[in-house]
């Protein structure tokens, strides 16, 4: 297994964000995995571990793996810990157009809420 070498690094959730610390340590790891710097096969750290070191609650480390673990971003192995797992093409060409997506709701001045209920919107569209 790949280590992750200074994951999370300085970055840390933003409390005062209006979009809920699991989703933010969900959505940096998803980043950190589709640009690389957490490899297939990282070993993320304990949940316990990271709480402390993101000063959150154990459950917020927790759900993020838990909702991670069913996008298949991330394998949990039991006593061996949670892993990064091989992505197919599928999912990187839809990175490819979310992270287009994301750039136009910025560029349109969207907030995350906005550019969310936006796709889920078109998301439900028959």
């Amino acid at each position: 297994m790949t280590p992750t070498g200074d994951f999370p690094g300085s970055w840390r959730p933003n409390t005062s964000s209006a979009v809920a610390l699991f989703e933010q340590l969900r959505l940096r790891i998803i980043e950190l995995v589709d640009a690389g710097i957490l490899a297939v096969g990282a070993k993320l750290p304990p949940v316990r571990n990271l709480a402390g070191v993101l000063d959150v609650a154990p459950h917020t480390v927790a759900r993020a793996y838990k909702e991670l673990e069913a996008a298949g971003v991330v394998a949990t192995r039991g006593r061996n810990g949670t892993v990064v797992c091989p992505r197919d093409d599928r999912w990187g060409a839809l990175a490819g157009v979310a992270a287009e997506y994301a750039a136009a709701a910025k560029a349109q001045g969207a907030s995350f809420a906005e550019a969310v209920q936006l796709l889920a919107a078109a998301y439900d569209a028959d």
